[in-house]
């Protein structure tokens, strides 16, 4: 028998999730502006932290550093994902999986049971993930991005709630760790 020798820093890093707060947002507004080409401003993210009790915001860290942020409204049984960024020095990663698996938690803690969120048409990378976690398009929102008038699909996923899609979750949960 043969002992593994090799280092455990070929293991996959796991992202420390937290609740954002208003010291996050400076190192979230250079994920965000490195991520999208129409960038929240950063009052929008002071606003979700402040003033929106249904807002329920988390960063990722590496090793201290923020790499990747999440957040999501819970609307009594709804919730809508708002947003997910990952820096791009990181991307590849499965760190999004991560907070995305976080919100999910998250709606379900609070109670949801459906989620839906926003996607371009073209971010085939993102629509593969969110299909993985039950998501479907349910509509097409034409013209929703308004810096290049690219339509979104509007993805549903439904009964957060039920045995069914808790198997799920646990059976992709063991599968990213």
């Amino acid at each position: 028998m043969k002992a593994d020798l090799r280092p455990t820093a070929d293991a996959p890093r796991r992202l420390e999730i937290s609740k954002m707060t208003l010291e996050d947002i400076p190192a979230v507004l250079q994920i965000e502006t490195l991520s999208f080409q129409s960038a929240w401003p950063p009052n929008a993210f002071m606003n979700e932290l402040r003033d929106n009790k249904l807002a329920y915001y988390f960063v990722g860290r590496l090793d201290g550093r923020i790499v990747a942020y999440g957040g999501i409204w819970v609307i009594l049984e709804d919730s809508h994902v708002t947003t997910i960024a990952v820096h791009p020095d990181v991307r590849g990663q499965r760190l999004g999986e991560e907070i995305l698996v976080h919100l999910l938690d998250e709606a379900i803690e609070r109670d949801a049971s459906w989620i839906t969120l926003e996607v371009r048409e073209t971010n085939d990378v993102a629509q593969k993930l969110y299909r993985k976690y039950g998501f479907t398009v349910v509509s097409t929102r034409r013209g929703y991005y308004s810096d290049n008038n690219e339509s979104a699909l509007v993805m549903w996923a439904g009964n957060l709630r039920g045995t069914l899609y808790a198997n799920r979750l646990a059976a992709l949960k063991a599968a990213l760790r």
